[in-house]
């Protein structure tokens, strides 16, 4: 998959050991607007986590996006657009390498919703799906910008308004 960007906060060392992770995440549109998670304080998450043991991306796709917004993905539709590689010293893990991949796909959903189940974090932090227009998500995002996670989602869609991707 092409590399779109990586984001390297250069604090870590190369004697840290390294902790990888593979995700993958749903760009979905409707007209003019993405589907999104967003918290209580207001930052926008794009849907999506981490791929599991024996999953393939579409098996992701379809599980993480379902859990965390209640659409559900069409697999015929799903198209990859391509990663982003994030490097950083854990903050879960100090003293070692975080190295994230993200795979960002575009997907068609149906028309019907399932209840969402999120995770018992995501609940605490008041996430609930939503629609909104890419520019909002940058603007509120860029004034929030809290954790590592939003300056991913934020970058990938500043790139994808900059560019023309979400025409």
């Amino acid at each position: 998959m092409k590399r779109l960007l990586t984001l390297d906060l250069e604090n870590y060392t190369d004697d840290m050991p390294v902790t990888e992770k593979h995700t993958v995440r749903a760009v979905i549109l409707r007209d003019g607007r993405m589907a999104m998670q967003r918290s209580g304080k207001g930052e926008y998450k794009i849907p999506g986590g981490g791929v599991e043991d024996g999953e393939s991306h579409l098996q992701t796709l379809l599980r993480e996006v379902r859990e965390e917004t209640g659409l559900l993905v069409r697999p015929d539709t799903v198209r990859e657009i391509g990663e982003i590689v994030e490097m950083r010293e854990d903050v879960f893990c100090p003293r070692q390498k975080y190295v994230c991949h993200s795979y960002f796909y575009f997907c068609g959903v149906e028309d019907e919703t399932v209840a969402t189940h999120m995770t018992d974090s995501e609940i605490a932090k008041g996430f609930h799906p939503v629609w909104e227009t890419p520019e909002e998500i940058v603007r509120v995002n860029d004034a929030l910008l809290l954790q590592p996670w939003q300056n991913r989602d934020t970058e990938f869609i500043r790139l994808g308004i900059d560019s023309g991707l979400f025409r």
